[in-house]
């Protein structure tokens, strides 16, 4: 026992993940799917706590259901990568189609999530695969510069992998590094949902801030953020992330209606979360939003949402600042403004 230990420490990530997918077999949990209808797959698909990507998948696979309705949609949770690839590789066929789910993953900070996206790819070298929206930050340090490395010789040798990013520094990632591969510019495919239909009464703030190595305020900032507010304004929390792992569907849309509504239901969201930002424009609630470290958030809001009125962005935190634009959305009447609406923005995707 020891000695397995011994040997398990000494293995990186990576190949603790590959000897699962060595040890799996087929479990047939997919064998009453028809082989001969047309299949789209949801790979890595989230099913733990981070509200973020469980909205990019729930927007992902509504939008597949309302675009192709002849496919049969099918959820394949990151949870399953390597231990039931072998049951999905069983019943799919070189015309099915997998779509990756987009997200904020494609680097080195998150290189678990990243290895499965180049799992998957390589595991259907004869699918068309479509990475949906996503932002690409590859640290400029050592092992940065290896895992982009990594990444390019993996994605270079699939011809009919399409590469979308959600902002324009993406973008231009894609095409400066990934020039075998096809890449695109859209929105996150969450800003393709409309859920501000049920009206609330709006009262206090919520705040919904970040405490992961994205955060760009200090501590101390943020402490004197909320001691100011409380000195106005009723205050709330809410944050993206649950802690939470092993999702069902059921269970991750009832913590989406959650979230929603409790922003709903507010007069004001002020967050650090990219997720934050963009469940207030589908929501339309008034949201002042503060610059994550990899500067993900102002890149999505000047790409899509630099028109948003009750929006208001803020590259660096500023206390006065941030106390004026809350000052102002506090009473606005947002009846007054329009919905969000960038469905246009998607026809490239439908025609890919």
């Amino acid at each position: 026992m020891i000695k397995i230990r011994k040997l398990k420490s000494l293995l990186s990530l990576r190949q603790k993940l590959f000897i699962k997918y060595l040890l799996s077999r087929d479990t047939g949990e997919y064998d009453n799917v028809n082989k001969k209808r047309w299949k789209i797959i949801v790979a890595l698909a989230a099913d733990y706590g981070n509200l973020g990507d469980v909205a990019i998948t729930y927007a992902q696979t509504k939008f597949l259901k309302m675009q192709f309705p002849s496919y049969e949609i099918i959820e394949f949770p990151i949870s399953k990568t390597f231990t039931s690839v072998k049951s999905l590789k069983k019943i799919c066929t070189p015309q099915d189609i997998i779509t990756i789910v987009g997200g904020g993953n494609t680097g080195d900070m998150y290189d678990d999530i990243e290895y499965c996206r180049q799992f998957i790819i390589q595991q259907f070298p004869q699918n068309r695969i479509i990475s949906f929206p996503q932002t690409v930050d590859f640290s400029d340090t050592e092992s940065g510069r290896k895992a982009l490395q990594r990444a390019i010789k993996v994605y270079s040798k699939h011809e009919n992998l399409i590469l979308i990013a959600r902002e324009k520094a993406s973008f231009e990632r894609y095409q400066k590094y990934f020039k075998m591969n096809k890449s695109m510019l859209l929105p996150d495919i969450v800003l393709n949902l409309n859920e501000a239909l049920f009206k609330y009464k709006k009262q206090g703030i919520t705040l919904c801030l970040r405490s992961d190595d994205e955060k760009k305020m200090s501590k101390s900032q943020e402490g004197l953020l909320i001691k100011s507010l409380k000195q106005k304004y009723e205050i709330k929390y809410y944050d993206t992330h649950i802690n939470r792992d092993n999702l069902s569907i059921k269970e991750r849309e009832t913590e989406l209606n959650k979230i929603w509504t409790a922003f709903k239901q507010s007069k004001v969201v002020i967050t650090d979360r990219l997720h934050g930002m963009i469940f207030c424009a589908i929501t339309k609630t008034p949201c002042v939003v503060i610059d994550n470290s990899n500067c993900k958030i102002s890149g999505v809001y000047n790409a899509w949402l630099k028109d948003v009125e009750y929006i208001k962005m803020m590259s660096i935190y500023d206390i006065d600042e941030l106390q004026k634009n809350t000052d102002f959305l506090i009473d606005i009447h947002i009846e007054d403004y329009p919905d969000v609406d960038l469905s246009m923005e998607f026809q490239q995707l439908i025609n890919a």
